[in-house]
């Protein structure tokens, strides 16, 4: 997950059950019963972006666990919350929770022994590839999974209108199905039509591309880096970086002008995985035009996902299971998605009726429980990421802000890549 939302999502989800969901998910899954001691504790989560741990949603599991307190701190950006991670992991100065990002895993199974497993009888609990991602060599679970970022394509359908483009959701599906080619051919007749950008950012169309590729930057069997001679990776850089020259609006993401830029129409479209709902709404608060299509370029694609772990040296091991069990369990995970816009791993909270139910009324109600388990199922490539990709893929998403912020050509930024990435190796 890489959420940073300003606001929460505003969902019309037919939950009836609300109050029960909250009960239900008080009981968690079992798996961590020797965290029920009435001594006075406090418990430390940390989490980075915006996971949906709310106060008030947690404070439904205090009010249960009354001889607990819950100090939730949040790193505004992933990488800082990495860099804390590996610092401390085995030492001393982690939260009893940690949460991590999917990224991260290559090197975080090197340290699984230095973290708590998940109790086996919450296994089936999670997607199959989900488990498996987090499973050590020695068949031990050490993440609790929380969400995956199956991505579909937001739009302004004001904007699309203006350039003479299909602007209803249903519409605008059917005319991105395809590959790459057929998005950036319709940039060309957006930019054409109305001379300004399509996009926000090489990084982001690089990103939902590379994550369609099964082994982008290192060998399955060897873990050998493989990314600068990979003729797929230099072809999606140039592919990327061509359309950018003018579909870009040339935002580095996370950046004050990329934020702006979902309300002031700098660009008309955005790579939307789930929890990117909460940073147009958050930060377009009275734009009308953003929607929703049902479709991915070239098929279907994942970015992000996270899990929440358990150090093994902690304070108060059994009773951080005890809580990442149940912020995990399907009922919480519904509705983390229903404040944040993560998107459930749990195999249980994708057929819940909350979720496939669930409307999103900013972008028209959009039936985004509905859209995102279908971007979920179009998803055919599960990415080999190997214990240099974040370093890799880190590397290449500052290649290409370089060329997009105009300080070096992109061959000058390629053979720059390459050098890093040659050390890192």
């Amino acid at each position: 997950m890489k959420s940073r939302a300003l606001r929460r999502v505003a969902l019309t989800a037919a939950v009836a059950s609300t109050s029960a969901l909250v009960l239900a998910g008080c009981s968690g899954g079992g798996g961590a019963a020797a965290g029920s001691s009435d001594e006075e504790i406090t418990l430390t989560v940390a989490t980075f972006n915006d996971f949906g741990y709310t106060d008030e949603l947690l404070n439904a599991y205090t009010a249960e666990h009354p001889n607990v307190k819950i100090v939730h701190n949040r790193a505004a950006k992933s990488n800082d919350a990495r860099a804390n991670y590996f610092q401390k992991l085995g030492k001393t100065g982690l939260a009893d929770i940690e949460a991590i990002e999917v990224d991260w895993l290559p090197e975080v199974m090197k340290y699984s022994d230095l973290l708590a497993p998940v109790p086996d009888d919450l296994k089936n609990r999670w997607l199959d590839w989900k488990v498996k991602a987090a499973t050590d060599t020695s068949g031990n679970l050490v993440g609790y999974g929380t969400d995956v970022g199956p991505e579909a394509v937001c739009y302004r359908s004001d904007l699309f209108e203006a350039a003479g483009l299909p602007s209803d959701p249903a519409e605008v599906a059917a005319a991105l199905k395809g590959d790459w080619s057929t998005y950036f051919a319709m940039g060309d007749k957006y930019v054409a039509a109305t001379g300004k950008p399509f996009f926000d950012s090489a990084g982001s169309v690089y990103q939902g591309m590379i994550n369609q590729v099964e082994a982008a930057y290192e060998n399955p069997d060897s873990g050998e880096i493989t990314a600068t001679t990979n003729p797929e990776v230099k072809k999606i850089y140039n592919q990327t970086l061509e359309a950018s020259k003018t579909q870009s609006a040339h935002f580095e993401q996370w950046s004050t002008d990329w934020y702006a830029g979902m309300a002031n129409g700098a660009f008309a479209t955005l790579m939307c995985p789930g929890w990117m709902l909460t940073q147009i709404e958050g930060n377009a608060p009275e734009v009308s035009g953003w929607k929703i299509a049902d479709v991915f370029p070239n098929g279907g694609g994942n970015w992000g996902g996270s899990y929440l772990t358990v150090p093994a040296n902690g304070a108060h091991v059994a009773e951080a299971q005890a809580l990442a069990d149940w912020l995990t369990s399907p009922e919480q995970q519904v509705k983390f998605f229903e404040q944040a816009g993560t998107f459930p791993s749990q195999v249980d909270a994708l057929k819940s009726p909350e979720l496939l139910g669930a409307k999103n009324a900013y972008f028209g109600d959009a039936p985004i429980g509905e859209i995102f388990t279908n971007r979920a199922n179009a998803v055919s490539v599960t990415p080999f990421k190997g214990q240099y990709y974040f370093q890799v893929n880190d590397a290449m998403q500052k290649a290409l802000t370089r060329v997009e912020s105009n300080t070096q050509d992109a061959q000058t930024s390629w053979d720059q890549w390459v050098s890093q990435v040659d050390a890192i190796g």
